[in-house]
């Protein structure tokens, strides 16, 4: 038999409260669905957020390196070789200032990069443009037109290109993608949000005769909503690191396969997104001791309420 009089503090040798777990009736087919529910929303928002961070810094990382770069094309004299031309470009480029590296680029490299889109065959009697590849500097970058004047004074007969015209088009895209990720995040962290609570509140309401017994026998409203806040923080907190867990193992084996990129230069991920995903099991505890806290504030009125009518 329970001794109230001893959990709860009516008498005058007392002991403090002290919530148990076991005067909560388990519901063990319900608890194992909602830690499920929970583990699998936080694997799924753990990889949602490392996939925003890693989209948001592959996508601006694109544009940062379109910014830090420019392509010369150069048409070589009468009586002067194209490579000859890209040579004296280059060695003109690199003395300017802004520029961190210019090398022209030999017709070996630029079958390479025409090769999947012309064939193999086609590339050996296909005249190729003599181009320059220049590295700016990426704190004080050289202007085209700084470019373009230099090479003039050299008397060289060349266009610039950074890139501009399309490097609009590229940083919009990388904002989208950014925005897009984030949105996935966000959704996902929600519905890892909306779930606990729900669960939790299902959960409380499920259990409105223990609260009724509970408060029968002289337990304060405080360590009524204290067994559930703790009861179901625990679970969180074990589905959530259960999740966060899986979450970190799965990216760290992709990160060690991967290398230095993570496992495509597209999404490279790094082992501070890893660890950023730490908070997560508190986080999904916090949101569950806040809502058993308010279920059972409100489950404790609506019994007070029908006390007071009946």
């Amino acid at each position: 038999m329970i001794r109230w009089s001893t959990l709860f503090g009516s008498g005058p040798r007392a002991r403090p409260v002290r919530p148990e777990s076991g005067l909560l009736p388990r519901d063990a087919a319900g608890e194992r669905w909602l830690a499920a529910v929970i583990a699998v929303l936080c694997f799924l928002a753990c990889l949602a957020a490392v996939g925003a961070v890693a989209a948001d810094r592959a996508a601006h990382g694109w544009a940062r390196e379109l910014r830090a770069e420019a392509t010369v094309q150069v048409r070589p004299r009468v009586g002067e070789s194209g490579a000859t031309a890209a040579a004296r470009a280059a060695e003109t480029l690199a003395g300017v200032n802004g520029v961190a590296e210019a090398a022209a680029m030999d017709r070996e490299t630029a079958e390479a990069l025409l090769r999947p889109w012309m064939g193999e065959a086609v590339l050996a009697d296909l005249p190729l443009p003599y181009l320059v590849t220049v590295r700016l500097d990426r704190s004080a970058p050289a202007s085209a037109l700084t470019l373009g004047r230099a090479l003039a004074e050299a008397g060289l007969d060349a266009t610039v290109d950074d890139h501009s015209l399309w490097r609009g088009e590229v940083e919009r895209s990388a904002t989208l993608i950014t925005i897009l990720a984030l949105a996935a995040f966000l959704t996902t962290a929600f519905a890892a949000g909306a779930a606990i609570i729900y669960a939790v509140r299902a959960g409380i309401e499920a259990r409105r005769s223990v609260i009724e017994t509970l408060s029968l026998s002289g337990a304060t409203d405080a360590a009524i909503a204290w067994l559930f806040q703790r009861r179901y923080a625990l679970l969180a907190l074990v589905a959530g690191a259960a999740g966060t867990a899986t979450a970190i193992t799965l990216l760290a084996l992709l990160r060690a396969l991967g290398g230095s990129e993570g496992l495509t230069p597209a999404l490279p991920v790094a082992w501070a997104d890893i660890l950023m995903l730490s908070p997560c099991p508190l986080v999904a505890a916090t949101v569950a001791l806040v809502a058993a806290r308010l279920g059972a504030g409100r489950a404790i009125a609506r019994l007070g309420a029908s006390q007071v009518g009946g």
